[in-house]
């Protein structure tokens, strides 16, 4: 059965591990690592998102893999660092870490589209939901070739996963970071309706 988190119960630690999620989170890897490299500045080429998707486009897949790790890592530390105080915390340091992805305050509030480190949130509190939305991604990605489809039907499938395997509090926290990404997916989502998306590989 669900286990709602307390709120009334240690506030300053909630509001602590929100903060460091968050500040975790709002680390920019793909401009810090694109800039790092010596690489044109990833908010000026494509989307202007400073995702690996976008990292990509500066024709580095080394630094695309380098920053789809560090965008995932990222969330996972968010995770095990909250987790220090228990599940509830750690379930509120994953929230402030896709937060801070998504709203960085480095860079007035521009960030990414949050996948990776919804991945990595998910690795941190129940790997087995994070391997079958990979398969999912992969399968979708094999089949359609469009990497913004595979990550919203992984996404749509990760609360239902987590369910399945009685993890409550993880699948009330993704059905709020599912919607989260269908939000910051919206111009993808338009362009996928209108078959204007771009297909992987570039076709």
């Amino acid at each position: 059965m669900p286990d709602p988190i307390n709120w009334g119960l240690s506030l300053p630690y909630y509001l602590i591990a929100l903060g460091l999620g968050y500040l975790l989170g709002s680390i920019p890897f793909g401009l810090l690592i694109t800039r790092l490299a010596g690489t044109q500045d990833v908010r000026k080429i494509g989307s202007g998102n400073i995702g690996a998707t976008n990292v990509l486009r500066t024709g580095r897949k080394g630094l695309a893999v380098v920053t789809l790790a560090a965008d995932m890592l990222k969330g996972t530390a968010a995770v095990l660092l909250g987790a220090m105080w228990g599940p509830d915390t750690a379930i509120i340091a994953g929230l402030g870490a896709f937060i801070g992805h998504l709203f960085p305050v480095w860079l007035k509030f521009k960030g990414g589209k949050g996948v990776a480190t919804y991945i990595g949130v998910l690795l941190g509190l129940f790997w087995p939901a994070a391997l079958v939305f990979c398969a999912a991604w992969l399968l979708v990605a094999f089949i359609f070739r469009y990497s913004s489809l595979s990550a919203l039907i992984a996404s749509l499938a990760t609360p239902g996963v987590l369910a399945w395997f009685d993890q409550w509090q993880a699948m009330e926290l993704f059905c709020l970071l599912t919607l989260l990404v269908f939000i910051r997916h919206h111009a993808n989502i338009r362009r996928l309706i209108s078959g204007n998306e771009s297909k992987i590989g570039g076709a």
